[in-house]
């Protein structure tokens, strides 16, 4: 068989060397025709095919296995004709070929009728459809590794992305990143398109219907944008999505952030999604920003007031004045105890509620089996057991973090009212902190410690100094009263003082 380096060695004699092809022939032993070829093309001929081979055992069945074929596709799913039941049902017809020659032939036609893994261009209407899914990415979040999931959502006809983190993907987190997206977005898109998410989806019907979760049909009937769900297992219908969840993952994420906390990863994450807008799409004059300006006219108006996106659930407080959610406990001041409250779960918080008033908040916990306490909520029931102050768990915990002048003033109040009386007052004065920021307090006591005053009272009079100092000191306008002008200039009649010590008033001399 003739190689490419023949027609190669052929070629240089010929062209470079000037040989014959007389003697071509005679120095490498090749017949003057496939000289002749080889000064004419560079390479072999590749081997084609010039008529279909015959199939003398399978030929008279390939109609038969068309015809199976084809009537395989009008059965259910999971009961079409597998390529090894055709050659059950054609041996039966009389058949005697091999089992392979059958499956090759029937993989072979099938692939011709299947379409292949191409896609249609698409293109869209500004503020007419956007596109959501759901990303995994790793952060160092207080210098240890930690997996997050992000919110991932993209105007189609601008490409603006919006991304948000949080440590899961359940229905509060999902509701919280459309807020902040529509926000963000400055409007809302008519139509979101969406994977099969259990956030969103209760039930898969036939074709694109759903039975949608309630709290999703509220949430998006406050917003008024349509909902539209892939078929399952096909992400390339939203593959707009999809490609940016890869594009975050490998520009937003990489080099890994380093934070303390989820709400300073999504302030660098929405600079970042600031950012992004500069950039150009391959065959678009104007940036995305540009196109991104247009479609916000096209966008449905924000609401007056945001969709609140929580999980709600009645809770009793424990013993300890606790009330439970998702394995951990979260405290309540201890004189509603014995009340029926209602717990709401957001994505970042916990809020507790006594009928409308929300009586504690929290930030959320993601750990398991944690104890997350307020020690405010428990001076109350100190202020009555002063005898648990040391002891008392909130205590301990407070503080570690409360400023250096607390331990001062708690010391010099021991002191001066003994052990019970004196914790009873600091007490008091620790209650200052429901009304009053800490630093101001930290302030009052610090002043009132300065000026020999270590007490409720001294610590309140210098809170009030405080507070007037921030009070503004406007003059008062008297154009209204002219007869009131003089008040303040008038000169001091000092007969007066004469008139208190009597008309006849004779001082008398010191001896």
């Amino acid at each position: 068989m003739n190689k490419v380096e023949d027609y190669e060695r052929i070629r240089k004699a010929y062209y470079i060397e000037g040989l014959s092809i007389r003697e071509i022939s005679r120095r490498y032993g090749h017949g003057r025709r496939f000289v002749r070829k080889a000064i004419d093309q560079s390479r072999p001929e590749e081997y084609q095919l010039t008529k279909q081979r015959p199939a003398r055992v399978l030929g008279p069945f390939k109609k038969r296995i068309g015809e199976l074929i084809e009537e395989s596709k009008t059965l259910p799913k999971k009961q079409r004709y597998t390529a090894a039941k055709i050659y059950e049902l054609i041996y039966e017809e009389g058949y005697r070929g091999s089992k392979g020659t059958v499956q090759n032939y029937v993989s072979s036609e099938r692939r011709k009728k299947k379409i292949g893994k191409a896609y249609i261009p698409l293109a869209f209407d500004p503020g007419r459809d956007a596109q959501v899914d759901w990303g995994e990415a790793t952060i160092l979040m207080k210098g240890e590794r930690a997996k997050v999931q992000f919110f991932a959502m993209r105007l189609n006809y601008s490409r603006v992305r919006f991304v948000m983190a949080f440590p899961f993907q359940k229905q509060e987190a999902f509701f919280e990143g459309h807020v902040h997206g529509f926000a963000f977005f400055g409007g809302v898109p008519y139509r979101i398109t969406y994977d099969n998410l259990k956030t969103a989806v209760f039930r898969i019907l036939e074709g694109h219907n759903r039975e949608e979760q309630q709290a999703f049909q509220a949430f998006r009937s406050h917003y008024l944008f349509d909902s539209h769900f892939c078929n399952p297992a096909q992400g390339h219908e939203k593959g707009g999505v999809e490609n940016d969840v890869g594009y975050i993952q490998r520009n937003f994420f990489s080099p890994l952030p380093e934070v303390e906390s989820f709400e300073e990863l999504n302030l660098f994450l929405l600079e970042k999604c600031q950012q992004n807008v500069h950039r150009h799409i391959r065959g678009q004059e104007q940036s995305v920003a540009e196109l991104w300006k247009s479609e916000k006219l096209c966008l449905l108006p924000l609401p007056a007031k945001d969709c609140q996106y929580y999980k709600s659930k009645p809770v009793k407080p424990n013993p300890y004045s606790q009330v439970a959610y998702d394995n951990n406990n979260y405290s309540v001041p201890v004189e509603y105890a014995d009340h029926q409250l209602v717990l709401r779960a957001y994505a970042f918080r916990i809020e507790v509620l006594f009928f409308d008033d929300v009586i504690a908040t929290h930030p959320r916990c993601f750990g398991k089996g944690q104890d997350i306490i307020d020690p405010l909520h428990y001076l109350n029931l100190l202020a009555q057991r002063p005898g648990a102050f040391e002891h008392a768990q909130p205590i301990r915990q407070w503080r570690p973090e409360w400023p250096a002048v607390y331990e001062q003033l708690l010391a010099c109040l021991r002191k001066d009212r003994g052990d019970s009386q004196g914790v009873r007052e600091f007490i008091v004065i620790l209650q200052l902190h429901k009304k009053y920021p800490q630093d101001l307090v930290k302030q009052a006591v610090q002043a009132a410690l300065d000026h020999h005053i270590p007490s409720l009272d001294g610590v309140q009079y210098q809170l009030y100094r405080l507070l007037e100092c921030d009070l503004p000191n406007h003059p008062l306008d008297l154009q209204a009263f002219p007869e009131l002008h003089h008040i303040g200039k008038q000169p001091v009649d000092l007969t007066t003082y004469d008139l208190l010590l009597g008309a006849n008033h004779d001082p008398q001399p010191f001896a």
